[in-house]
This record gives structure tokens, sequence and C-alpha cells, in this order.
């Protein structure tokens, strides 16, 4: 979550609108705006009384996940060459034991080939290249999943 979500939901969830958020911290309703819009960045000082006045520590305030992002960054900074190099199936594996385990107990003939209609009938009705096929395919799975949660 970026620093502006952050201000915003904070704001909201103590029930302030941003005047009278400007109007405790002496400072202009477009402040906040800008702030919570992430075009300018509250400094120490301003970003403390904001968390004060939520209710919240400052940790809980400017809670962004560097994880994500450096794992995101990465993610798009990695090169098809290096990316085509990796075994993902050995690297999710560490993560999810079944990944390593599962092509003894599962027809994966049977699958690919349900797998393969699916990818065609993409390619056919959108005009996906067989990547594009591929990662829509895999998008729709990960929904599927999501909402099975």
């Amino acid at each position: 979550m970026s620093l502006g979500n952050s201000l915003s939901k904070s704001r909201k969830k103590s029930g302030y609108s941003q005047e009278e958020v400007a109007e405790k911290l002496g400072v202009s309703r477009q402040t906040i705006s800008k702030w919570e819009l992430n075009e300018t960045l509250p400094d120490l000082y301003q970003s403390k009384k904001l968390a004060n006045l939520y209710n919240i520590s400052l940790d809980d305030l400017i809670d962004i996940d560097f994880e994500i992002q450096e794992i995101q960054k990465t993610i798009e900074n990695i090169s098809d060459e290096k990316q085509n190099k990796i075994n993902w199936t050995k690297v999710w594996s560490k993560k999810y034991p079944i990944l390593s385990t599962y092509q003894d107990e599962v027809d994966i003939e049977y699958y690919a080939i349900k797998i393969k209609e699916l990818l065609k009938n993409l390619k056919k009705d959108y005009g996906y290249s067989d990547l594009d096929a591929c990662l829509v395919l895999k998008d729709i799975l990960a929904h599927v999943w999501k909402d099975k949660k």
C-alpha cells in the first residue's frame, strides 16, 4: 500500500474530513489531498502528528511493504534469458512441497489435454499468442483460487 493510500484510509477510519485534518495540523486541505494522492509527502514532524491524530503508531501509518516492492521490482527487471534459466517448479516447491511430488500421483496428460484445449480456444477466440494465452489462463486460475477463499 502506498503512503497516500495509508494516509487516506487512516483518516477515513478515524472519521475525519481532509478539511478537519488540515485545520488540526495547520496546513491547507490541498496539502492533505496532495499527501493522499502521493503528489507530495508529509515531513516526519507532520507524519508523527498524523499518527497521533489517527491514534496509530507512526510505523502503522507509514507501513509500506518494502519486501513486496522489492519482489515487484525484481520481477520487472529480470530478463527473459535469466527467467528461462530458473526451474520455477523447484523454486516454488520449497514453499509448496506438493509441486515436487504430484507428478507421481496425477494423470498429467489428462489435464494437459484439457489445458491445451483452453489455450487453443483463447488463441482462436481472442487472437492471443501462445504466451499471452498461457498468462491469461494462469490469471483466470488465480482469480478462481482467490474467489474460492
